[in-house]
């Protein structure tokens, strides 16, 4: 066929593989191969711990507690770097989440606010920045950074009680973890 070309494709210089794909294939299998590469833990523990836990604080459904546990075990000599590193990257994650909030509260009209909505506005207003302490929680902390911004909380108080949250979440979470695994044993 045309435009059909037979590449040799190397992955981590072990396995060739003589495939027949287009330009645009190989591209993005190479891309990411090499994504899956840069991102292996034990040639990049830190960085993947800063990657994983910046991205698991967005939007995003992802989690870093299994990097954050995995990159401990292999090298539990690293356990503050580790969670030093998680916590920049989470609490950054979740000044992204404040910074989306406070940018969509410019362009978005806000919208009508049915009554949960408007016991959780007051809620978060009262409470403050105080609230962000929650942001570490499952499925609610993310967007609760993000609402934070919509309702144009000081940024420093948030950002200081987001720290506070993840830091905690990431020093009791290994430490039950690895505890709960020396109890089994």
């Amino acid at each position: 066929m045309a435009g059909d070309h037979s590449i040799c494709l190397n992955f981590q210089h072990t396995v060739s593989l003589e495939i027949p794909v287009t330009y645009t294939d190989c591209a993005m299998e190479i891309w990411m191969q090499s994504l899956l590469d840069m991102l292996a833990l034990p040639a990049y523990g830190l960085s993947t711990v800063f990657i994983v836990s910046f991205i698991s604080a967005t939007l995003l459904p992802m989690g870093s507690e299994p990097v954050v546990l995995g990159v401990i075990h292999l090298n539990p000599a690293q356990y503050w770097p580790v969670i030093a590193v998680a916590t920049l990257g989470n609490t950054l994650g979740g000044a992204l989440d404040y910074a989306m909030g406070r940018t969509a509260s410019r362009f978005a009209p806000h919208a009508s606010q049915a009554s949960v909505q408007t016991r959780v506005m007051r809620w978060l207003h009262r409470l403050g920045p105080k609230a962000c302490l929650l942001g570490w929680l499952p499925l609610v902390g993310d967007p609760l950074c993000t609402l934070a911004g919509w309702l144009k909380l000081p940024f420093w108080p948030c950002l200081a009680y987001i720290l506070i949250g993840k830091f905690l979440r990431y020093v009791l979470m290994t430490a039950a973890f690895f505890e709960g695994i020396k109890l089994m044993l």
